[in-house]
């Protein structure tokens, strides 16, 4: 290796063996770990929010054992068959994914809130042949399977709502109809290697092109990435003084379990690290207050809207927050500000930020276990086993406190995208003619020498929208099919709450331009039915809640390439004028 090549690892210790023969249920289930602490405490490891009923470890086995033999005995679910959760949280929600892992299966999550045509894109994509899903969201799980040719036979309802009497069986009757029979199938142990490469999850990240890929991710990575965090994190009392990950303790799980935060990060590592999890369907701020002062909450893991909403909001004075000890934010930076003023509503609570991507399964970060704030503007320190680099724009490596789009290596690093090859080879790339796999972030980043990471800004030019991944491209391609758009350029303006919220600019086709010609008014109606025209066919997030606006024309290079930081600056300057306005009105 040339010595010009600065490699970024943080500076202390030695990431353990992974093992490379179990799948995730064996692994969290089944087996043992030197990281893994010992648990004296008897919690359970999963508490329904709503009744209080908890869930310990031999339920959590038994319950996952009678699930995936009813998977075998009805829908025969095998080696490398695929099930879809289209669900928002529940005590369920884990014994889904491993019943199905203890069948050979691959799980995919899906956003609860998906219209039908982005779940049928989903199971279209993933091949699923069975989907679990929620009581509320029974009628866009019809209307996909249907389109995509999964029999209604094929669906089941994660949750158990009083006085259900549709068609559709309950987890909780295929979890007793499998318990009571004899086993269905047996269970396999991997051969050595094969972890690396059977995969376990199907996860969606929405790239710079079109609409969302599929990451493939095989059971080594999830369980690497658990080992990494609890390494670091001293997890097991073995390895040190410190205290903030220790068995026994509460976690809110919030986060949606569909998301790759939720779920390897609240659903595998704390359960891993003998942690209650408190399981909340949906976020509220007032659920979350509560649930704080019910549960007696140690840790919670949020993104920064929550965290926005903690610092500002005048109702979080009214409850008991002393419980909480320890606040990870994750999938988009967090401001200083809104840090110090979080430290000023809960003083007791350390806090500080990680940063990972889906492609990366998941943290690549944490924050300090040394220190109660973290270094304001930090991404947190790098967990062992991650090799980072720095590439500056004229081609050459930074090195410490320099800027560049980072590129990483280490054992989480997912196979590939699903079908996808040529995004496959613009992601995933090999350097030195050695075999390891590199991910190219699209993230500016740079280091200090203490391997922490600073996120500079995002190269690519995917929005995080209260930290959800959305694609101008994908948003530009449902507008073009309008026939008011001749033209269409959407970008992130920045939003205190959201992080970011997509802007489209258009260039209205030529019928459109008449008819404004002839009334101004269609300029209005015209705006607004664009707006409909993606909140009744995307996901909440994707909504144009930064706004329409009509340009003459959208700016790009001699190949056709959009020159979309042209347009954020206009955004920009729009949103600067229209703040303005508003504050003289006051």
């Amino acid at each position: 290796m040339s010595d010009k090549v600065t490699e970024f690892v943080v500076p202390f210790g030695t990431l353990p063996h992974i093992p490379d023969d179990v799948t995730l249920p064996q692994f969290i289930l089944d087996s043992w770990h030197p990281t893994r602490p010992v648990n004296k405490h008897g919690n359970p490891v999963l508490i329904e929010e709503s009744t209080g009923r908890g869930v310990h470890l031999s339920e959590v086995r038994a319950r996952t054992f009678g699930l995936a033999n009813e998977m075998k005995a009805r829908w025969n679910i095998g080696e490398g068959q695929v099930l879809c959760i289209f669900s928002s949280n529940h005590v369920d929600y884990p014994i889904a994914v491993w019943a199905t892992h203890r069948l050979g299966g691959i799980v995919t999550t899906a956003n609860p809130n998906y219209t039908a045509d982005e779940l049928l894109y989903q199971l279209d994509l993933t091949k699923a042949s069975v989907v679990f899903t929620f009581s509320g969201s029974i009628a866009v799980a019809e209307d996909a399977c249907r389109q995509a040719g999964i029999s209604a036979d094929r669906i089941a309802i994660l949750d158990s709502p009083e006085g259900y009497t549709g068609p559709y069986p309950t987890l909780e009757t295929l979890i007793q109809e499998g318990l009571s029979k004899h086993p269905q199938f047996v269970e396999r142990r991997l051969e050595p290697g094969e972890g690396k490469t059977k995969l376990a999850l199907l996860n969606f990240s929405s790239g710079t092109t079109g609409r969302p890929k599929a990451v493939a991710i095989p059971h080594y990575a999830v369980l690497a990435n658990v080992i990494q965090m609890a390494y670091y994190g001293q997890a097991n009392e073995n390895y040190g003084t410190a205290t903030r990950y220790r068995p026994g303790q509460v976690v809110l799980a919030v986060l949606p379990f569909y998301h790759i935060y939720g779920l390897i990060v609240v659903m595998h590592f704390y359960i891993f690290a003998g942690f209650s999890l408190v399981v909340m369907p949906r976020f509220t701020l007032e659920g979350m207050l509560n649930n704080v002062q019910r549960y007696r909450i140690n840790h919670l893991l949020l993104v920064p809207p929550m965290i926005v909403l903690l610092a500002k909001n005048p109702i979080v004075k009214k409850y008991d927050l002393t419980s909480v000890t320890m606040c990870m934010s994750g999938a988009a930076p967090l401001s200083a500000e809104v840090t110090r003023q979080f430290c000023e509503r809960l003083p007791n609570s350390a806090i500080g930020q990680g940063y990972g991507m889906t492609e990366l399964a998941t943290t690549i970060t944490f924050p300090r276990i040394d220190m109660h704030i973290a270094t304001m503007g930090s991404g947190g320190q790098l967990l062992q086993g991650n090799v980072c680099r720095v590439l500056k724009p004229d081609g050459t490596y930074a090195t410490y406190n320099e800027p560049g789009e980072l590129l990483i290596k280490g054992p989480t690093v997912a196979l590939c995208y699903l079908n996808n090859e040529q995004a496959t080879k613009e992601t995933f790339l090999y350097f030195d003619g050695k075999p390891d796999r590199w991910v190219r972030t699209g993230d500016e980043v740079m280091f200090n020498e203490r391997a922490e990471i600073f996120v500079l800004d995002r190269l690519k030019e995917i929005m995080k929208v209260r930290g959800f991944q959305v694609a101008p491209a994908e948003l530009e391609g449902h507008l073009l099919e309008h026939p008011d758009v001749g033209d269409a350029c959407v970008v992130g303006v920045p939003d205190e709450y959201s992080g970011e919220l997509p802007l489209a600019f258009i260039v209205p086709s030529h019928d459109a331009q008449e008819r404004i010609k002839q009334d101004p008014a269609e300029t209005d109606k015209i705006k607004l039915a664009l707006m409909k025209h993606v909140t009744d066919h995307k996901v909440h997030y994707k909504k144009l809640a930064g706004g329409v606006y009509f340009v003459d024309s959208i700016p790009k290079n001699p190949s056709g390439k959009l020159l979309r930081r042209f347009l954020r600056d206009k955004a920009r300057e729009l949103k600067a004028q229209q703040a303005t306005v508003e504050k003289a009105r006051l």
